[in-house]
């Protein structure tokens, strides 16, 4: 029996740890950051379109309990630098960011004018980290099997990454929105008992991070912020890399680019409020008054 095929034997088991650990790093960290808030619990504090206030410590609470689970059930390097990294990234933007720029239409119009904004700063980021967790990824899988190198197939997997970290943000504009993408993205890596280590590890922990994180949400308490969005899109982002060649990762970036490129024109909730199903999906769960948008 191979290497290869006692990973695949035994994701079963490493998927139940990743998400058990995830789901109680997540809860530990949200509880330390409510207790000792960095720099005081205003500066994580919004207040959402329905005029509400929600916090964003779900977000550095998320990042750090999904990226601790998957740690635990051995993805190694790789789920860290893409859950941290998009999570430090995405608190760049949650903290110092601005309004007055919105989109990546939005952040290039300012980088054009010469305005370096924080968003701008985060696209680069996203990517960087994305070569680099996509690199990583590549080096372990060669060790116990066939492997995904190239150049061309770094480049795709660390856009998909990157991209993925996008699109799960795009959607966290209602309670509990992006942690429902997030789980039902993360369902074929940890439904079929297959995959390497670092794919069903990093999706289970994606997941029972968002578990844990999902009531408090769909009340309207607290929201993920880019922290939480960028770092659970790019955990599922490396799941997805971890698990395919070339072929399916440019196939996932069509994806990623299609839905990027969409919002800059279509919104997604009214897309959502027109379709009954969509919008029961959406609303399962949520309070009838609880409503928050992008801060």
């Amino acid at each position: 029996m191979t290497r290869r095929r006692r990973e695949s034997t035994s994701s079963a088991p490493v998927a139940v740890g990743a998400f058990s650990v995830g789901a109680l790093s997540s809860l530990v960290t949200a509880a330390i950051l409510k207790g000792h808030p960095p720099g005081g619990a205003e500066r994580w504090t919004r207040t959402n379109h329905a005029g509400c206030p929600v916090t964003l410590f779900e977000g550095p609470a998320y990042a750090v309990g999904a990226v601790m689970g998957a740690l635990a059930g051995g993805a190694g390097a790789a789920a860290a630098v893409a859950g941290l990294g998009a999570g430090a990234l995405g608190a760049l933007d949650d903290v110092f960011g601005r309004s007055s720029s919105k989109g990546l239409r939005g952040h290039l119009a300012a980088a054009r004018r010469g305005q370096v904004t924080t968003g701008a700063v985060k696209i680069v980021g996203l990517g960087v980290a994305g070569l680099a967790t996509t690199w990583i990824a590549d080096r372990s899988r060669a060790r116990t099997g066939p492997s995904a190198n190239g150049s061309l197939s770094t480049l795709v997997g660390g856009a998909v990454i990157a991209g993925s970290a996008n699109v799960v943000n795009l959607f966290d504009l209602r309670p509990g929105r992006a942690l429902k993408v997030a789980l039902l993205l993360v369902v074929p890596f940890v439904a079929g008992g297959r995959g390497t280590r670092l794919s069903s590890a990093t999706a289970a922990a994606a997941a029972g991070a968002a578990m844990v994180a999902l009531p408090d949400d769909l009340a309207g308490r607290s929201m993920l912020g880019d922290t939480g969005a960028n770092s659970a899109g790019a955990l599922i982002g490396t799941a997805l890399v971890a698990r395919t060649g070339l072929g399916g990762r440019l196939l996932a970036l069509a994806s990623v680019t299609v839905l990027t490129l969409a919002s800059e024109k279509v919104s997604f909730t009214a897309v959502i409020e027109s379709s009954p199903g969509l919008r029961r999906l959406d609303e399962l769960g949520r309070p009838s008054l609880a409503s928050h948008g992008d801060p």
